[in-house]
């Protein structure tokens, strides 16, 4: 069966967003043009990760043009998207790998979101092989999302998708860890509950 490849070159809208209340939220990259819509299910960690990237990447494009390649320093205000997913939201797939890059040429940043594929190998070597076979660009390999931006649009994007994750659960003070409204069993504190 071949590959299955949502392409969006410039969508309408990309963007990070959740459903579900804090602590039991399901985190989704969402891309929108010509009345399509397509929806993948990640990881908060994973959001977190992206967006910082991203911003990382703009960032040494434009030290590399000497400030002359389009890619604003912050994100536009006018690209602001404050707006929920679109509904109903229908996960594709699970991501599992994502990639970046960008292309000179056409002055585009490429986003890539993999399906999770489950490896099984019986030795390290299997392992190793199957990781390489899956890093290629099979026309058998799982599922992907593949968005191309503009350096202004990617902004916009690592934006929105770092206030996604910090609207979550405060962190607690000392652990880091995420405080539940009800409480947090804090290991700094030895394991003794305390309220937020």
């Amino acid at each position: 069966m071949s590959r299955q490849v949502f392409f969006y070159d410039a969508p309408d809208r990309f963007v990070a967003g959740t459903v579900g209340l804090p602590g039991r939220r399901t985190f989704y990259l969402q891309a929108t043009a010509a009345g399509r819509t397509t929806s993948v299910a990640l990881e908060k960690t994973q959001v977190a990760a992206l967006a910082e990237r991203i911003d990382e990447l703009l960032d040494e494009v434009v030290r590399r043009s000497g400030g002359n390649a389009p890619v604003p320093a912050v994100s536009p205000a006018e690209l602001t998207d404050t707006a929920p997913l679109q509904t109903p939201v229908e996960e594709e797939f699970r991501v599992g790998t994502m990639a970046l890059a960008w292309d000179g040429e056409d002055e585009r940043m490429i986003v890539e979101a993999q399906a999770l594929v489950e490896l099984s190998a019986d030795n390290e070597e299997d392992l190793a092989d199957a990781e390489e076979r899956l890093l290629q660009d099979d026309e058998n390999g799982p599922p992907m999302l593949r968005v191309r931006l503009t350096g202004a649009m990617a902004r916009a994007f690592a934006k929105r998708a770092l206030d996604v994750v910090n609207a979550g659960r405060p962190p607690c003070p000392l652990c880091s860890l995420p405080l539940d409204p009800e409480g947090h069993v804090c290991p700094r504190q030895n394991g003794y509950r305390r309220n937020a």
